[in-house]
Parts: structure tokens; C-alpha cells; sequence
């Protein structure tokens, strides 16, 4: 990887009545976006773009964009309101997914994330341009990048997925699995640790499925990166219970490397079996529990995350019973509670939803729940000390740093003590993190 700074001769090829163009990026969504952000950044500053943060400053502006949610593309609409068309790149998910709209953009779809400098420059031309379909993504990793935090790097490790969920609209952009290979993953990875990189995410559409289209699997990449003979962290982004269920045992030997995070992050989305049937998952609510419990078993203190839909059509009040009992079996650290949203295109657009006003209150009813567990499971670590690695600022003075666990820390303190590991005792804790101080080297 590489910081390009569009030095070197390169800048007449992004450049707008003879200085560097600017460009402002602006991103929605999970962190496989991000990880495309950041490509998109290293293409263009490689090609003499300068970037900036102010949309309204720059010359072009390409929002990358995400289609899981309604409320998120309502999200776009605002933040397109506000732009000057001539100037906007429209990347990303949302053009992909749903090519007929908004034609009136220059548009970039999430396999064609090499092409964004072409694109901008024709918006400096006044043209807009187009780069939608999928090609063979062999190429990927190879593409430079720009950290927004340098010392966190994330690592797409596939594209799509294996899964066919009613409800799902990012299918319709990402497509089928396309795994990385285990090579280039393990490059990349290297790669981002020499230049200063002390936290790699490894992330995808489903990180449980990758490999199955090659014959390999996570816990083998994982193998791989390990490898490396250097001290950094990895976590690894979600997967499905559908895909951990076949390799609880070899995930969890990986995990017992110190570097690896001790994070799972499996989502279930309903607590009934029914509704879990309806949603076309893949797997059923008992897979989510034994994963779970395996990994509980060989590290009591795993932060488990999770995510659950509130209101799927169909869902009966006994239904949202099981959820909520779940939730109170399980207790798990992170929850991603998301109201139901039909998405144009997909199977549960078609059924009919439940009354928003009870969708709103069961979605209010499990949040309520989830907060009180998560400040139970926090005041377990009321007086814990260890390493703590420090990765982002934080607000009014503080730093935020994970443990061991991938509980988020946070503590008094300065830029200074960014990238580096130190030994905290943690005395306060929330719903949402724990707080201490730093009280020496780790």
C-alpha cells in the first residue's frame, strides 16, 4: 500500500484551469465501503487529484453509497440536495443495485472502483459518465489506497455473497461470492503492517462464506495472515451462522493467536425459528446459539455482536417474544437493531408490513432491553486492568483504544498516545464502553 500525493508528474491529469483538481469523498455504510473509499482515494490522488474533506470546497464529489436501508437511501437524497449534480460521482451500492436511477449522475458501481478518476475528470469536462457491471475482480487488493486512519487498515477479503435473504438489497449490487485469493490478502495485510498499520479489519459482504468458491475457507486465510511475522491486531467483520457452524473448531484455534481480536460478530436477526424460515437466512436461531457457546466456552470474556430486524412482516407478537428471549439468553455485548425496510426488488417487499407504529415500538421494546444487558455485561469489567490499543480520537480530550476482547476504551489523553498499546484500569462504565485511565506501558 501506498500513500500517493500526486507528485511526480501526474498532475495535469486531474487538474482544473492549470492547478490540482479537488475531490471530496464522502461515504455511507459498512466498512467494505469504507475499505472502497479508501481505494478510490489511493486511484485518485495516484492520478493528481488533491483530496479534501469539504464537499462544498471541492471540484467533484463522489458519495459512495449504501442500499441496505430506506432510511439510509432517504440519507443520499438529503446529502444530493445539497450538491451541484455537475460535480457529484454517484458510487458505490445504491447505482449498482438500481441502474434505471439517477441517471442524471456520473455513475461508479462498487466493481469498477479503478475507474473513479476517469469518471471524475470527465465531470470536470462536464460529462457524466458510467461504470456499472461487474468484471473479474482479481485485481483488487493491488489498488492504492489512503488510510482516513493510518493505522487502522481495512482489508476486503471478497466481494458478495453466498446468501439469498428476502430482505437483502446489497445482493443485488456485490453479486455472488467472489473470494480474494489467500496470497493476495496476505500481501496486502503485510503490506499495510510495514507502513504502520497496527489494526487490520478483515471484511466483506459475509466473511463466514469466504473461500467456498475456491475450495478454502476463513479459518484458513486466517492461518495465512497470521503468518506475518509481525504485532498487529485483526478483527474480523461479520459472518453468517450458516458458514461458522462448519468450522467452529478451526475459527476458534485461529482465535487463540493473541493478535486476533476476541470478537464474533454473527448475526441472527430474529429470536423465532419461523421468522428466521420466512427471511430465507440459511440458518436457524439454535446454529446462532451453539456458535455462541462454543466460542463463550474457550473465551468467556469474547465480545459477541449481533444484528436483529424489528418488525418483519409477519412477525406475530409471540414471535418478537422469542426474539426478546433470546436476546435475554444470549446477552450479547453489541446488538444492530434495524426496523424493517422493504426494499425494491426483494422477495419481503412484497409481503405486507406490519403497522409502523408497532414496528417502532418493538423496535424501542428491544433497545431497552439491549441497553440494560449491555451495561450489565460492562460493569464486568469495573476495576480490569491490561493492554489497551489506541487507534482514534475521541471527543473533548479522550482517546478510544480496544482490549484483548474488542471492548471499546476510553480514556483522558492526546494524540500522542495513538498507535500505541498501554496498560489501563478501567473505572467507569456505560452502556456503550468502559473508561479509565492509563497507568503505565503494557
Amino acid at each position: 500500500m501506498k500513500y500517493f500525493t500526486g507528485e511526480g508528474g501526474v498532475v495535469e491529469r486531474g487538474s482544473v484551469e492549470g492547478r490540482m483538481a479537488s475531490v471530496s469523498i464522502l461515504t455511507q455504510g459498512c466498512s467494505a465501503n469504507q475499505s472502497d473509499s479508501e481505494a478510490m482515494a489511493g486511484v485518485l490522488e495516484r492520478e493528481g487529484f488533491f483530496l479534501i474533506d469539504d464537499p462544498s470546497e471541492a471540484d467533484v464529489v463522489v458519495v459512495n453509497t449504501c442500499t441496505v436501508k430506506g432510511p439510509t437511501e432517504a440519507a443520499l437524497r438529503r446529502i444530493l440536495s445539497r450538491l451541484d449534480p455537475a460535480k457529484v460521482v454517484l458510487a458505490g451500492c445504491v447505482p449498482q443495485a438500481d441502474p434505471a436511477s439517477f441517471t442524471e449522475y456520473a455513475r461508479l458501481g462498487p466493481g469498477q472502483l479503478d475507474k473513479v478518476a476517469e469518471a471524475a475528470r470527465a465531470r470536470l469536462e462536464g460529462k457524466a459518465l458510467t461504470f456499472l457491471g461487474r468484471r473479474e475482480e482479481a485485481e483488487r487488493l493491488s489498488l492504492p489506497s489512503v488510510r482516513r486512519n493510518r493505522f487502522v487498515e481495512v482489508v476486503p477479503i471478497a466481494q458478495g455473497c453466498l446468501s439469498a435473504c428476502a430482505f437483502c438489497k446489497t445482493k443485488h449490487a456485490r453479486g455472488a461470492l467472489r473470494s480474494y485469493p489467500v496470497d493476495a490478502v496476505v500481501r496486502r495485510v503485510s503490506g499495510a503492517v510495514a507502513e504502520g498499520a497496527r489494526e487490520v479489519w478483515l471484511t466483506s459482504q459475509d466473511c463466514g462464506a469466504y473461500g467456498k468458491d475456491k475450495g478454502s475457507s476463513l479459518a484458513e486465510l486466517l492461518r495465512a495472515v497470521l503468518t506475518i511475522p509481525r504485532k498487529f491486531k485483526i478483527r474480523v467483520g461479520m459472518a453468517n451462522p450458516e458458514h461458522c457452524k462448519g468450522m467452529i473448531d478451526e475459527l476458534i484455534s485461529a482465535f487463540r493467536d493473541e493478535r486476533v481480536y476476541k470478537f464474533l460478530h454473527v448475526p441472527v436477526q430474529a429470536g423465532s425459528e419461523r421468522v428466521v424460515r420466512a427471511m430465507r437466512r440459511g440458518h436457524t436461531v439454535d446454529d446462532f446459539t451453539r456458535v455462541v457457546a462454543a466460542f463463550r466456552k474457550v473465551f468467556p470474556r469474547i465480545t459477541i455482536a449481533t444484528d436483529i430486524i424489528c418488525g418483519y412482516p409477519g412477525e406475530t407478537r409471540e414471535d418478537f417474544e422469542e426474539t426478546l428471549s433470546l436476546v435475554h439468553e444470549v446477552r450479547p455485548d453489541v446488538v444492530n437493531i434495524s426496523r424493517f425496510w422493504p426494499r425494491p426488488g426483494t422477495p419481503a417487499a412484497r409481503l405486507r408490513p406490519l403497522p409502523g407504529w408497532e414496528v417502532k415500538r418493538r423496535s424501542g421494546e428491544l433497545t431497552s432491553l439491549f441497553q440494560r444487558i449491555a451495561l450489565e455485561n460492562n460493569k464486568q469489567w469495573m476495576g480490569w486492568e491490561g493492554g489497551v490499543l489506541f487507534t482514534e480520537k475521541g471527543k473533548e480530550g479522550t482517546v478510544i483504544g480496544r482490549n484483548d476482547a474488542y471492548k471499546q476504551v476510553v480514556v483522558r489523553g492526546g494524540e500522542e498516545l495513538l498507535g500505541k498499546r498501554k496498560r489501563v484500569r478501567v473505572e467507569e462504565v456505560s452502556s456503550f464502553d468502559v473508561r479509565g485511565r492509563v497507568i503505565g506501558a503494557d
